[in-house]
């Protein structure tokens, strides 16, 4: 999921660095959709147009951190519980 948006992100990263200086990117597909101030806004914006379908939201200038929550990976605990 959001393989495409990453690969997207990845190859514009440098770029959207400098351009965006700590904005909030919103990618969907291969397009950036906007830069926003705040997380906030960038996850308003982005449910508000792309509803429930996925869409990626990062920070520009960021590296990408992964996340690991071994329960849920185990299925000791559920996301939607």
């Amino acid at each position: 999921m959001l393989d495409k948006e990453r690969k997207f992100f990845a190859a514009h990263a440098d770029e959207w660095a400098k351009a965006y200086p700590g904005r909030f990117l919103v990618v969907k597909n291969e397009e950036l959709v906007g830069d926003f101030a705040t997380i906030d806004e960038a996850l308003t914006a982005g449910a508000g147009r792309f509803g429930l379908q996925s869409f990626l939201v990062r920070r520009a200038g960021e590296k990408e951190e992964t996340v690991s929550v071994p329960a849920l990976t185990l299925g000791l605990i559920g996301a939607n519980s």
